[in-house]
């Protein structure tokens, strides 16, 4: 496909489930099919019910593959959770020709010799990712291929992950009948869909805050330099609604996001409240249908004393991450925020008052095609993935000794998938 890879990338989330099917180009990613279903079976970024979680799987999967007309036999998932931990490492090798140039052969040694750390036997290496090379002394490159030199040496970021949770994720999508290619960090996903080049090289942190977790990422010079994430979510904002207000959880959710769409505000603000001034802080939920029948409620009870107070703690929480990674004073670009939590009324002034920062809410960027439904921070990760599928994460399994499988036409891949759907068809004629 010389116009472009199709990738499909699946956003495993503690509330929905994202599927994108894309086709990536150098200059954007072009969304051929998307689906979002509500999950089921895992908690806080990490599966915990491996029958529910493959039934989420699925029904996102399918339904995705229905809007796109493509079959999907390999994928590249988010993982989250906290979990996830990071450390910076360094590696030194010799150049093997000092008299010829640096090869890709060079560059991929230094690397292994950074991998090799020492890291306990529950724990995965997902991601090892060049921060800058040194030349016999010379730092700062971005890329030494072609350049002359005796000494090589790399700063490279590694996350790692539960085995387990790797486990569970590979036999979840194994089940659903799909290879899985590559697990990524959900929040390295999001900061490929909505970071600019500048604000990277400036250096940034990136907040993804989702259902059950938050993640954080944190640029400097261009690169990835501290990854963690936090057990805290949009969730734990719902849950205080639903307490605060002694209503289910459902209510509670429909009342956060009805106060986080800015578009119903304004309306009611000029039409009803220009009189008494009294009033403006009423909020008209009759629209809602609520089941505990709550028409109106003070719009500065929930915001002030119940979300605020909340997102002060995860921003709180934030600050001391930045402070724990070192680089608190490297990030000129301040904090983008994205994912669904990103939506939540008062997030950027709670972040500004917290941290002493530039604040902004990000959706993802460089895309095109079905893009109605995705312009949304809470689409962030997922195309994330499919950005990184295109970028070069590998979309065929490889095979040994160098041989590449030559490509089969009209998409004839012989799979789980293919193969499970075949099994299907034949019984139904048997009696």
């Amino acid at each position: 496909m010389s116009e472009g890879k199709v990738v499909v990338g699946v956003d495993v989330g503690t509330s929905k489930i994202v599927t994108v099917i894309a086709k990536v180009d150098e200059e954007a990613v072009n969304v051929l099919g998307v689906s979002e279903v509500s999950s089921s079976g895992i908690r806080k970024g990490q599966i915990v019910d491996i029958d529910e979680a493959v039934l989420s799987i699925n029904n996102s999967l399918e339904a995705a593959e229905r809007m796109a007309g493509y079959s999907a036999s390999h994928v590249i998932a988010s993982i989250g959770g906290s979990h996830i931990e990071s450390q910076n490492s360094r590696g030194v090798v010799a150049v093997a020709r000092p008299e010829g140039e640096i090869t890709e052969n060079d560059v991929q040694r230094v690397i292994d010799a950074a991998k090799a750390i020492s890291i306990p036997s529950s724990r995965e290496i997902i991601h090892v990712l060049p921060r800058t090379y040194t030349v016999d002394g010379q730092e700062g490159i971005k890329d030494p291929i072609g350049m002359a030199g005796v000494r090589l040496e790399v700063d490279t970021h590694i996350i790692s992950a539960n085995s387990v949770a790797i486990k569970n994720m590979e036999k979840a999508f194994s089940e659903v009948g799909v290879d899985l290619d590559n697990v990524v960090f959900s929040g390295y996903a999001s900061s490929l869909a909505v970071l600019s080049n500048t604000e990277k090289e400036l250096g940034v942190v990136l907040v993804d805050i989702g259902a059950g977790t938050t993640d954080i990422s944190i640029f400097v010079e261009g690169s990835v330099a501290y990854s963690s994430v936090l057990p805290i979510g949009a969730r734990h904002i719902t849950n205080d609604l639903a307490i605060g207000l002694r209503i289910s959880l459902e209510s509670a959710e429909k009342i956060k996001l009805f106060l986080s769409t800015p578009k119903r505000q304004p309306v009611k603000v000029t039409e009803e409240d220009e009189k008494p001034k009294e009033k403006s802080d009423e909020m008209d939920l009759s629209s809602l249908n609520l089941p505990e029948e709550m028409n109106k409620i003070s719009q500065k009870t929930l915001v002030d004393g119940i979300i605020r107070p909340r997102l002060n703690e995860l921003f709180t929480m934030i600050g001391i991450e930045i402070k724990k990674s070192g680089y608190a004073g490297l990030t000129p670009s301040g904090i983008v925020i994205t994912g669904g939590g990103a939506q939540t009324i008062g997030v950027t002034d709670a972040a500004k008052r917290m941290l002493a920062m530039p604040v902004r809410v990000a959706t993802p960027i460089n895309i095109k095609g079905i893009i109605d439904e995705i312009q949304n921070p809470s689409f962030a990760t997922v195309i994330g993935l499919a950005a990184y599928g295109g970028q070069g994460g590998e979309t065929e399994a490889s095979l040994p000794f160098g041989f590449s499988m030559p490509s089969l036409p009209f998409n004839l891949k012989f799979n789980n998938k293919l193969m499970s759907k075949a099994l299907t068809f034949v019984k139904s004629f048997l009696p």
